[in-house]
């Protein structure tokens, strides 16, 4: 089934990091301090991928036991120290957003970032006329892939989930917080292998916005 079945969707959730904006060097970094400072072997790219999709609330306690806030601060300082000058958009995520809000789509993010230095690193970018709602970890109740961020999200843009919602994300916690959410799960990037089991996965910002040209009801049509 190809995006040409579709409608305009009324409402697109997107996720942050590695999604619209390439932020995996800096984490890679971050997480590594922590690692190191607890002398545990540091992680490539590909550990920290399939690794840390849930918020830091979540995931650190695991890694790191008892002493996870430590950590946390370590990852954290680092991260808050570097963020802005590696924040780097992909591209075509700018003109994709455009699109969209031209044929009059309400967009929100939803991530497991924390939800302040989300919306910081939005604002640098100069981008927060672009999102009806801005959604990080600590906002909601719960963090993906529990569906309370995305309602969140949802009720703040004024839309109902629905199919007709799609979340785009580029990891599982994302497509399950879709799922329980009720709206349509879009990978985007292949990292992880599941991916290519969603029928509407797309390789990128270009890909997708290719795709956004071809949905039934638009107004370009």
């Amino acid at each position: 089934m190809s995006y040409a079945d579709l409608t305009l969707p009324k409402a697109v959730l997107f996720d942050w990091d590695n999604t619209l904006v390439d932020t995996m060097p800096l984490i890679v970094l971050s997480i590594n301090q922590a690692l190191t400072h607890f002398d545990m072997e540091p992680w490539t790219a590909e550990d920290v991928k399939k690794k840390t999709q849930l918020s830091a609330r979540d995931s650190l306690p695991v890694l790191f036991g008892d002493r996870w806030q430590e950590a946390l601060t370590i990852y954290r300082d680092f991260y808050h120290q570097n963020h802005l000058a590696h924040l780097k958009p992909f591209d075509e995520a700018l003109p994709l957003l455009d699109l969209l809000a031209e044929g009059g789509v309400k967009i929100g993010l939803v991530s497991n970032k924390v939800g302040d230095t989300l919306r910081n690193e939005v604002l640098y970018l100069g981008w927060e006329d672009r999102f009806g709602a801005m959604i990080g970890s600590g906002d909601a109740d719960k963090d993906k892939p529990h569906a309370d961020p995305a309602l969140l999200a949802l009720s703040q843009l004024g839309v109902s989930p629905a199919q007709d919602v799609w979340f785009v994300g580029d990891a599982t916690v994302d497509w399950d917080c879709a799922k329980n959410a009720g709206c349509l799960p879009v990978p985007i990037g292949f990292a992880h292998a599941d991916a290519y089991t969603y029928r509407y996965a797309v390789e990128s910002c270009g890909d997708l916005k290719k795709n956004v040209k071809k949905v039934r009801n638009a107004p370009w049509q």
